[in-house]
């Protein structure tokens, strides 16, 4: 099974972590798709890991598009399984051996997740911990704690890509990463699209990683900055390109409502106002046919996205 398994790793500066990282991956094959990295990741790659295959790409094109030309070059050299890796993850031994055993046994799941422990094996992922919450798997935490048997995977609605299996089939039926999600959201949009197609997402209890990255506080984010901006886009793509919901109309109506605000802030002379609700109607209303379209093209089953293959 490992002839048939890849190991896709995108990277980007990622001299920090990208040893321990690789060196986990033991016998499996690996493609490293790297982001244009203005460190030494490629060198250190190409002198260390010579068996590595690596994708060198002369702009950053995000974590989905990198990850789909990974993916097409596997498809193309006949993998059954693709494990998508965080630069900054580390495997534990037999997880990839569990998780593929795991999906043979329960072939539903067409994305399987190991449990994320924090960079130190600790404790668990600060994030991770939210997607096995009660209100995405009421079972999980409390098998644990009353020591009850554990169920061999816990379906849950959406766990991050930082290390997923990914079956050829769900592949072939749901295609690669929507190109709309540049950095964060293309993996809440994938779980939407495989839960649309019949598939299965689920933690496999007795498989392990760690994520090596530290908790980020939360700031505070001026209205109608650029940081706001990106998060609000973010936001939309995400709800609005839901295809499990038909929420055209609520976008519509988000659109009338912030023109609304726009032109009484006017009659108020609440100018700064004024300026910020601008940014965010022109936004949303360039993001809508995008996202249309998205919903449209994600219904489809097929390779989409991964034109190449």
């Amino acid at each position: 099974m490992p002839n048939l398994t890849y190991i896709i790793i995108v990277t980007y500066n990622g001299i920090p972590w990208i040893k321990r990282c690789l060196d986990s991956c033991n016998e499996y094959n690996v493609i490293v798709i790297d982001n244009a990295s203005h460190d030494e990741t490629t060198t250190f790659i190409e002198t260390n890991y010579p068996d590595v295959i690596q994708l060198k790409q002369d702009k950053n094109l995000g974590f989905g598009q990198a990850n789909n030309l990974g993916i097409i070059h596997a498809l193309n050299n006949g993998a059954e399984y693709v494990f998508l890796l965080n630069q900054d993850a580390y495997l534990q031994k037999n997880t990839l051996k569990i998780l593929i055993e795991t999906n043979q046994n329960n072939p539903k799941f067409g994305i399987l997740s190991p449990i994320h422990l924090n960079g130190e094996g600790k404790r668990l992922d600060k994030n991770f911990s939210n997607y096995v919450a009660y209100r995405n798997n009421p079972d999980f935490y409390s098998d644990f704690i009353l020591e009850k048997s554990l169920s061999n995977v816990y379906e849950v609605p959406f766990v991050n890509a930082a290390g997923w299996l990914l079956t050829r089939g769900i592949l072939e039926s749901v295609g690669g990463f929507d190109p709309i999600f540049f950095h964060y959201g293309e993996d809440d949009n994938y779980c939407q699209r495989a839960i649309y197609h019949g598939f299965k997402i689920g933690v496999v209890p007795t498989a392990f990683m760690l994520h090596d990255r530290e908790d980020r506080l939360v700031t505070h984010i001026e209205h109608g900055s650029s940081q706001y901006l990106d998060k609000l886009e973010k936001s939309v793509k995400i709800k609005f390109g839901n295809i499990n919901l038909e929420n055209d109309a609520e976008l519509d109506a988000l659109i009338v409502k912030r023109t609304k605000s726009k032109n009484r802030a006017y009659i108020k002379l609440e100018f700064t106002k004024v300026t910020f609700l601008k940014k965010e109607i022109a936004l949303l209303k360039s993001l809508k046919n995008q996202i249309y379209s998205s919903k449209k093209q994600g219904k489809i089953s097929g390779t989409n996205y991964l034109s190449d293959f």
